[in-house]
C-alpha cells in the first residue's frame, strides 16, 4: 500500500506541468511520507534503538569511593533502615555489610543463622525481614522454612513465624502493605522446576498467613513493586534447569495486583519489557517503576540498562546505564537517590561485585 502511494506521488512530482504550486505541494507530501515510512520501518525492525534514542535522560551513575569495602556477593538483599543501608545474605554464609550514608563507611554486622539467597528483603518497624528465600547449592536449592528477622539496633538475627509448608518457595517478590507482607510467585525447586503463581500475605501483628488470588503467570528472579495499593510484577523468568532452560524463559508481561479487590490484570502488550531480563532490581519513584540491570541468555555480561515505566502513560523510557552491569542484587531509594551494590557482573554467579553505585534522581522527572 505504501509503495503504491509513493509511486503515485513520485509520478505526480516528476510529471512536467505548468502548475508549480501543485507540483511543489506534491514534493512536500512525498518527502513527509518518505520520512514517515522510514521511521515506521525503523521502529518495526529496531524497536530497542528507537526506544532508547527517543527517551534518553541526562545524568549518570557514579561509583562511590568508600572507606572500607563491603563483602562481595550476589543473589543478596539490600535494604535501608534510617540512614544506613544493609547488604544481606547472598550465596555462602556471609556477615551483613552495613553502609553509613552520612559517614560514607562500611562496617560489618552479624551473619544470618543459615545461608540465605534469592530473596527481596523488606523493612518493617525498624527490622529487616527475609521471606521467600532459598538456601543451598545450585540447581536444587531449598526454600527456607521460617521468616528470618534482623534487628539492626541489636545486631541480632532471630527466627520468625513458620512459612506454611505447602506454600514455601524462593526467589519470590515481596512488598509491604500497611501491616502485611505480600509474597508473589517464586520457584519451589531451586532453579530446577516448579515455578508457581502463588500469592500470600503475612500479617505482622496477628502472625497469620492468608492465601490470595494467584498471579496470571509464574515468575522467579524478580522484585515486586508496590504503588497506590497495587503490586506490580515485572521482569523475571521461569528458571528451568530440568529442561536446560535456566535463563531462556524470561517473562515480558507486567502483571498488576489490586490489593483491595484481590484481583489481577495484565497490562497491554505495549507495556511489555523491551529488553527481557531476570535478576533485575526494581524500585518505584513517583509515577515510575524503575528496572535496573539484570541477566539474560542474550548476552554473557550482566545487563547495565536502566529503564523506567510510567504507570500513568503506560510507556517506557531509558535512564543512564549502570557503570557496571550487574544482576542478583537489590536497589534502595534514599533521599531521591538510587543506591545499588554487589551482584554478579556476568550471567550466572561470577564475578561477584562489591562496588556501590548511586544515581541522583533530583530534577530528572517532572512532578
Amino acid at each position: 500500500m505504501f509503495v503504491i502511494l509513493l509511486l503515485v506521488l513520485m509520478i505526480c512530482c516528476t510529471t512536467s506541468g505548468s502548475n508549480k504550486l501543485i507540483n511543489g505541494f506534491f514534493k512536500v507530501v512525498t518527502y513527509r511520507v518518505l520520512v514517515g515510512c522510514f521511521l515506521l520501518f525503523h521502529m518495526v525492525l529496531f524497536p530497542a534503538q528507537v526506544y532508547s534514542q527517543m527517551n534518553d535522560l541526562s545524568g549518570a551513575w557514579e561509583i562511590i569511593q568508600t572507606e572500607k569495602d563491603p563483602i562481595a556477593r550476589h543473589e543478596n538483599g539490600f535494604v535501608g533502615v534510617g540512614n544506613k543501608l544493609y547488604l544481606i545474605g547472598g550465596r555462602g554464609l556471609k556477615p551483613i555489610s552495613i553502609y553509613d550514608v552520612k559517614r560514607n563507611i562500611w562496617s560489618e554486622g552479624a551473619k544470618p543463622p543459615v545461608e540465605i539467597h534469592h530473596f527481596q528483603a523488606i523493612p518493617y518497624n525498624g527490622h529487616i525481614y527475609v521471606i521467600g528465600a532459598m538456601t543451598g547449592k545450585y540447581p536444587y536449592e531449598k526454600p527456607i522454612s521460617n521468616i528470618l528477622i534482623y534487628n539492626p539496633k541489636e545486631d541480632i538475627w532471630y527466627e520468625g513465624a513458620k512459612i506454611p509448608e505447602h506454600r514455601r518457595r524462593g526467589s519470590a517478590g515481596v512488598v509491604i502493605y500497611k501491616d502485611k507482607a505480600i509474597v508473589v510467585s517464586g520457584i519451589v525447586d531451586g532453579h530446577n522446576s516448579n515455578h508457581v503463581p502463588w500469592v500470600d500475605s503475612y500479617d505482622f501483628k496477628t502472625k497469620k498467613w492468608e492465601v490470595l488470588a494467584d498471579a496470571p503467570r509464574p515468575r522467579d528472579h524478580f522484585h515486586a513493586i508496590i504503588k497506590d495499593g497495587k503490586v506490580y510484577a515485572l521482569g523475571g523468568r521461569n528458571s528451568s534447569y530440568a529442561t536446560g532452560q535456566t535463563f531462556q524463559l524470561t517473562v515480558p508481561e507486567i502483571d498488576v495486583y489490586n490489593i483491595a479487590k484481590n484481583t489481577w490484570e495484565t497490562l497491554s502488550t505495549r507495556a511489555n519489557l523491551k529488553i527481557e531480563r531476570a535478576g533485575a532490581a526494581s524500585i518505584v519513584f513517583k509515577d515510575y517503576l524503575i528496572l535496573i540491570g539484570g541477566e539474560s541468555v542474550s548476552q554473557k555480561k550482566a545487563h547495565s540498562e536502566v529503564s523506567a515505566f510510567n504507570t500513568e502513560t503506560a510507556s517506557w523510557m531509558y535512564l543512564d546505564s549502570l557503570t557496571i552491569g550487574r544482576h542478583g542484587t537489590q536497589a534502595v531509594l534514599l533521599d531521591q537517590c538510587i543506591y545499588i551494590v554487589a551482584g554478579s557482573g556476568n550471567r550466572g554467579g561470577k564475578p561477584e561485585l562489591s562496588s556501590l553505585e548511586k544515581l541522583d534522581l533530583n530534577d530528572k522527572f517532572s512532578k
